[in-house]
């Protein structure tokens, strides 16, 4: 290794929040950010020598200045992707040779995991934490992938003794990935695992508000051996940038992570230029269900809180529409509260700290103009509903309390519209049917909660919600086994599972003729 790619932290791991504080201050002073675009093998500046700020809104102290690309950068970054698709060095590979590529680089992120984990807390101030544990799964997306390629099978077809007919998966080709700023090296793993099992070539986009991970995670893609231009990097933003990729002729297929605003606007870019696959993973204003025969409350609340609360609520699949059976609602909402009240947001390189900072001054707005709309509209406002930004961190720093409004009906904007911060909207229902209604009542569909012990219940509601994924006595817990994605609204991609490895493969059928025996 050189002296960059070496993990800055060789012995002990990291515990504390004095731990974290050196370490970060180590990362400062010892190696310094990698602020540059990654192209065709090379760390280079914007070719139109442009930069951008990324700062850190735990403390409001500038990062670094980042290299922001735009349209030139794009095309050069495509033209080097299609060189090294068509060049066949990583795309014609053997699965077996590109799975050792791919562990590889699992190894590598797992030796440098604290320090890509602190690179995601300090630029988008997720809890130090809540990091680590999108790094667990960020290393298993890659490693299950990774063990997939030379698992998956192409097809026969049953035909007469004239004839064989082959189904085989080829590799799409360029691949733009365009992913969010709320758990940077997760979704990056979920984007760019797949892709380049299939044999791929991807360029990652991070969003301008945490590039720093990807940024490093491209150093490790070159010690693992990824050929070169197969893995590139290109900070900047999406009306730039992301914008020239989606409207290029020469990318294959659009990933995205992000609003289901921008996810449109993806959709008619690749009309406009040459039909490329475009798969989305957009917002979502996810239904969390609790009937009265659910087992022990005080659990069920901790979840439903934490549902909400985790990482800000910056989520797309956060349990933001609390609904509850009014028999138990009163004294449900109490052990929400005193939930949230465990909850409070703290220095993101505290382990002890549940939240973190909002991620920039224009989240943070908007998160406290929802609350201020709540409010106006009606509903009652039971916890939080106000900034710590002079509480939480020496003055300094995004912080919003974890914020709880009951009362509310489906006309509030409060409990229709994604939010993306720590505020939960409780309903209330009576029966089944209405509490069915209620959740299916949305634009989106992402994630659905249930609470029950009724197991035809659960089956009933199951198989009526309109959502890509339903959690039953728990709120998110799946692995990589299980495909992430959402229906209306909310998307028409599948991340993670062997069904994302097929989604960056196209078919291609083969029909035989075969002379017969004599």
């Amino acid at each position: 290794m050189t002296r960059s790619e070496t993990p800055i932290l060789a012995t002990e791991a990291p515990e504390t929040h004095a731990d974290w504080r050196a370490l970060a201050e180590r990362l400062r002073t010892e190696r310094g950010l990698e602020t540059r675009a990654y192209v065709d093998d090379a760390f280079v500046a914007a070719i139109g020598g442009e930069t951008f700020t990324t700062a850190n809104p735990a403390t409001g102290e500038p990062l670094a200045e980042v290299a922001s690309c735009d349209a030139a950068d794009a095309e050069a970054a495509v033209a080097v992707a299609r060189r090294a698709f068509d060049g066949g060095e990583w795309s014609r590979r053997a699965p077996g040779e590109r799975k050792a590529v791919l562990l590889r680089l699992a190894e590598l992120m797992e030796a440098h995991r604290h320090e890509l984990a602190l690179l995601d807390s300090l630029d988008m101030g997720k809890p130090v934490s809540s990091a680590m544990g999108d790094m667990a799964g960020a290393i298993g997306c890659i490693r299950h992938h990774a063990e997939s390629i030379d698992k998956l099978y192409g097809e026969i077809a049953p035909t007469g003794e004239d004839s064989l007919g082959l189904v085989m998966r080829e590799p799409l080709g360029v691949v733009a990935s365009i992913v969010p700023w709320n758990f940077p090296m997760m979704m990056t793993a979920w984007k760019i695992g797949p892709a380049l099992a299939a044999g791929n070539s991807v360029i990652l986009k991070p969003s301008e508000k945490s590039p720093l991970s990807a940024l490093r995670l491209a150093q490790l893609t070159r010690e693992a051996g990824l050929p070169r231009g197969v893995f590139q990097v290109l900070p900047g933003f999406g009306h730039t940038v992301g914008k020239a990729l989606a409207l290029s002729m020469e990318v294959d297929c659009l990933a995205f992570t992000g609003s289901t605003g921008v996810g449109k606007q993806l959709m008619q870019y690749a009309g406009q230029s040459n039909l490329k696959k475009v798969f989305l993973e957009c917002g979502g204003k996810s239904p969390n269900l609790i009937f009265a025969d659910c087992k022990d409350l005080d659990r069920v609340a901790e979840h439903a809180a934490a549902a909400i609360f985790h990482n800000q609520g910056e989520v797309c699949i956060a349990g933001s529409r609390l609904l509850v059976e009014n028999s138990i609602r009163e004294a449900f909402v109490d052990k929400v509260l005193a939930a949230a009240e465990r909850m409070q947001p703290g220095d993101p390189l505290d382990p002890a700290s549940f939240m973190g900072a909002i991620v920039d001054e224009t989240q943070h707005a908007r998160i406290l103009e929802y609350i201020r709309r709540g409010v106006e509209e009606g509903a009652t406002l039971r916890t939080g509903g106000r900034a710590l930004d002079g509480e939480a961190q020496n003055g300094k720093g995004l912080f919003i309390a974890p914020t709880v409004f009951d009362g509310v009906t489906d006309r509030m904007a409060i409990g229709r519209e994604e939010i993306f911060g720590p505020v939960l909207a409780v309903f209330g229902f009576d029966t089944e049917e209405e509490a069915v209604r209620l959740a299916n009542d949305s634009d989106y569909g992402l994630a659905a909660g249930l609470w029950s012990q009724d197991i035809d219940r659960i089956m009933r509601v199951t198989r009526r919600l309109r959502s890509g994924q339903v959690f039953v006595n728990n709120w998110a817990d799946m692995d990589q086994t299980v495909p992430f994605g959402g229906v209306k609204q909310s998307g028409n991609g599948r991340d993670k599972s062997h069904h994302s490895l097929e989604e960056y493969s196209d078919l291609k059928a083969v029909w035989m003729s075969l002379t017969p025996a004599p």
